[in-house]
This record gives C-alpha cells, structure tokens and sequence, in this order.
C-alpha cells in the first residue's frame, strides 16, 4: 500500500461517498474506486461493501481509520513545527498548564517574562492534567503544569507547588468572620466541591474521616475556578487552590485557613532525555519568582 491509496481511503472514510471525496481530493470517481480496490488488495482486507453501488464501512476499515488518524495527526504536528520553525527559528516556548495556575499564576509569570523583549513567540494552553500529560508525552509542550492525580512514570517531574487548600466564600457569608473554618463548618453549610476523581477532593475526605466526618456536598464542579464563581454568588463555600483564588479577592471574595490539613500539589514535567532549553529554564525562574510573590500575597490575605 502506498501513501495515495491511504490518503484516499481516509478522505472516502471521511466523506462518506466516493463522490464527495473524489471533490475533497480533486480527482475522479473511478480513481477513488480503483485505489481503494488496490489498498484492499495489497493489505487482504475487505474495507467496504458494494451495497447499490455505494461503499460501506467494514468493522475493518473502522479500526485502520484509527490507526490512520493518529499518523496524520503525526504528521499535522510535524508540518506545524515546520511552519513554526520557518516563521520564528528555535525561538519558541510551548506550555501546557492546569486551570489552577493557567488563568491567573501564568498570565502574571508570562508578562514578568517580557515575551517582547526577549524576542521569543510562545504557545500556551490551558488543559486538563491528563492532556497536558499526553503532549508532554508527545513532545508537543517543552514542559507542563499539572495536578498529581495521574501517574508520570517516563516524565521527568519535580513539585513546582505544594499548599493547603483554602475556604473560599463570599464576604458576606455567615463563615466570613472566622480566621479558621473548622471540619465541622464544612458539613453544616452548603458545600461545593471539586469532582470526587480530584486528589485534592479525595484527601479532604480522608481528613474529614478522620474526625468522623463525611463530605456531602451541594454541588460539584471540576476546578477551582468554578468553584470561586458559585462562591461569589452566594451558592455555597468550598475548597479551593489558593493561587487561583487570589484572582477572586477584588470581586469580593474571601479565603480562609481549614483546621485540617489538606494540601494542593502541582507537578512540572517535561519529556526524559529531552534537556530544558535556556528559555524554558530562564520561563521557570520567573515563574518560581511569581510564585514568591503569590504565596505572600496569599498569607496577607489569609491575615
């Protein structure tokens, strides 16, 4: 089989018809139908059945799509690499980071940065721990940010950030005057927590188990984020990444120390046998120097 006959396979997987992918690719219907007849002959499988003169899927040809998506998409990768390194040479930072750190901590870290001044272009994403994995993984990110809920075995990984979670509510809460939010608080007032598959959630039930204590919440919600935006609008309080709420303090939000001890981790990992460049190491000291700033921020908050 050769490159043609797969690519004329996945445009008639696509399409749906010989007709439409004959228009995708610009050539006509008989070559469409004689290259497929030539890629079942030279693999021995049978991709499509002949039903009143139209092509139907075969369990077979769904799973060789699978395999077929996943090498296009290598080489989408590599085609945007090379656009990447045409336009802006070796001058390029990728990073991947979790929403607790990508909407607030990363903006203020990119701008101290000085993209600018240092002449650099960077793409950064904001994704699920499990997706900044998987690129990382690939080799689509120089690094990434993310929780501890998944297993980083093959990744080079260090702790960027371990600290308790914080109470988050709104100032007028009747919780509001407290300096420390007790266990017991936590199931006596309407409570948002994040989803039950977050390492955080878990270790916050475990600690309350501890005192004979179980989690009911109200509502759950995947980030921390979500969790500041129903706070502020008086739906409950919750636990909540303290970096990720100091973005919410001027809107009127408030934090709170938790008796218990239930931290929040975050995890930098890059691709083994890949050395950082000089612009991701000089990216992470700026970040570790943000992140000084921003834990201090955090205890003036917390008084």
């Amino acid at each position: 089989m050769d490159m043609r006959e797969i690519q004329v396979f996945r445009a008639v997987m696509q399409a749906g018809t010989t007709s439409k992918a004959a228009n995708l690719l610009g050539i006509s219907q008989p070559a469409i139908s004689q290259s497929i007849r030539k890629l079942e002959e030279s693999s021995g499988l049978r991709l499509f059945e002949r039903v009143r003169g139209r092509l139907v899927a075969t369990p077979e040809a769904g799973a060789l799509m699978e395999e077929v998506d996943r090498c296009f998409a290598g080489f989408e990768l590599i085609e945007h690499r090379i656009r990447s390194l045409k336009s802006f040479g070796v001058g390029r930072l990728a990073i991947g980071s979790l929403p607790a750190l990508g909407t607030g901590f990363m903006p203020r870290a990119i701008a101290a940065f000085g993209l600018v001044d240092r002449g650099l272009q960077m793409s950064f994403q904001i994704m699920s721990s499990r997706e900044v994995l998987r690129q990382v993984a690939a080799g689509q990110l120089d690094f990434g940010l993310m929780a501890d809920e998944l297993s980083v075995a093959g990744l080079e990984h260090s702790v960027f950030l371990r600290t308790p979670g914080v109470i988050a509510m709104h100032s007028r809460h009747p919780l509001a005057n407290k300096k420390v939010i007790d266990a017991r608080d936590l199931v006596e007032h309407p409570f948002i927590a994040l989803n039950p598959e977050d390492a955080s959630r878990r270790r916050l039930e475990a600690a309350l188990q501890t005192v004979d204590l179980n989690l009911r919440p109200m509502l759950e919600t995947p980030y921390s984020n979500s969790v500041c935006e129903f706070a502020l609008n008086g739906v409950g309080i919750g636990m909540v990444h303290p970096i990720m709420a100091l973005d919410y303090l001027s809107r009127g939000l408030t934090i709170k120390r938790l008796s218990l001890e239930v931290s929040f981790t975050c995890l930098l990992v890059f691709r083994s046998g890949t050395p950082l460049s000089g612009n991701a190491k000089a990216m992470l000291k700026v970040m570790r120097i943000q992140l000084e700033n921003d834990l201090k921020k955090m205890q003036a908050a917390l008084g």
